[in-house]
């Protein structure tokens, strides 16, 4: 499944586009920079299981490629963001506002880049030669090109989103710290990993109870193929699920046990949901992924077509699970109160 969902999900969003000359990588991190890094909480070698894959790691990863823009909140939450040496992909700012994230927009578009060449089914287009040559000993996402087994023979391990490892149950909110607290033992960060937790506990309780005040209604989230395709609709197995739960809102595909699916105009006219929200990738603001559904003759009929209320929201907003959920909740409770754009 996982590379089916690669333009669902992709391991490396979009936003621009052109391939980006690549620059080399940093020196290692020092030691008593790493000591200074780790909490000695975890003991190596580190042997655990990631998609049926076994990953062993010798000591705490100080090199990281990046190969997927979901990662980043977790490893800055974490605090080891300038372990990263290398990314691929596209990395919108938008997804990092500096009220929310301080600076980080500007400490990832400084990490160099490897490529940014995606095709128009949302694939990464990179060489895993040019992974290798980074000598990173752990790598974040697997897109096309790139094996488990040519890395490991250059010594970097790889771990990949528990979510994009095949069938998955119903998300919940735990799936955020389960994610939060596999990366904080790889590198050894335990305790900011459960201060992480706490903290953004913190801010869904904060999201719950203005939801309580709300008349609630339903609400599908889509990704609509821009100029004609299909259109895809999330189910229990997202985390739209427990994010539309957490501000209020009944996800319309709730039943439906898959993560992603391919949804008839049919089957949403039928659910009729009161709001939707729009997924996206890229620098822009959404307006042709609102102007896809909304330009849609059947889809016009939808109440929440008629009555405007549709949200553009950026792709890592609502999947997979990382802080970035929290943030694409407390957006979507915003403009349910009319204070968000």
């Amino acid at each position: 499944m996982r590379r089916r969902a690669a333009l669902l999900a992709p391991l490396a969003p979009i936003a621009a586009w052109g391939l980006a000359a690549c620059t080399s990588a940093p020196a290692p991190t020092s030691g008593a920079t790493a000591a200074a890094n780790g909490e000695g909480g975890t003991t190596y070698p580190l042997t655990l299981e990631n998609c049926t894959s076994s990953v062993t790691l010798p000591a705490a990863p100080m090199r990281i490629v990046l190969l997927e823009t979901a990662p980043v909140t977790v490893l800055d939450g974490l605090g080891v963001l300038d372990r990263v040496i290398a990314k691929a992909g596209v990395f919108p700012p938008a997804y990092y506002p500096e009220a929310i994230h301080g600076d980080l927009a500007q400490r990832v578009d400084a990490i160099p880049v490897l490529s940014d060449d995606i095709d128009g089914a949302g694939h990464l287009q990179i060489n895993q030669e040019s992974v290798i040559a980074q000598s990173p000993d752990l790598v974040l996402g697997l897109p096309d090109g790139v094996t488990r087994e040519g890395l490991a023979s250059a010594g970097a391990q790889v771990l990949v989103q528990t979510v994009y490892c095949g069938d998955a149950p119903a998300a919940s909110w735990e799936d955020l710290d389960t994610e939060i607290r596999l990366h904080a033992e790889v590198l050894d960060r335990r305790a900011a990993g459960e201060e992480l937790i706490a903290t953004l506990a913190s801010r869904l309780d904060a999201v719950r109870e203005k939801a309580a005040a709300r008349d609630g209604g339903t609400c599908a989230v889509l990704y609509p193929t821009v100029g004609g395709g299909p259109l895809y609709a999330y189910g229990a197995a997202s985390m739209a699920s427990p994010q539309l739960e957490a501000v209020g809102l009944e996800n319309v595909f709730a039943g439906t046990e898959e993560r992603v699916f391919e949804a008839s105009t049919e089957a949403l006219i039928d659910a009729d949901p009161d709001h939707l929200v729009i997924l996206y990738q890229g620098d822009g603001d959404g307006s042709d992924v609102i102007a896809e559904v909304t330009g849609t003759a059947a889809l016009g009929a939808l109440r929440a077509v008629r009555e405007g209320r549709l949200l553009a929201q950026l792709f890592n907003l609502t999947e997979p699970a990382t802080p970035l959920v929290v943030d694409g909740a407390e957006r979507i409770g915003d403009w349910l109160d009319g204070g968000a754009s």
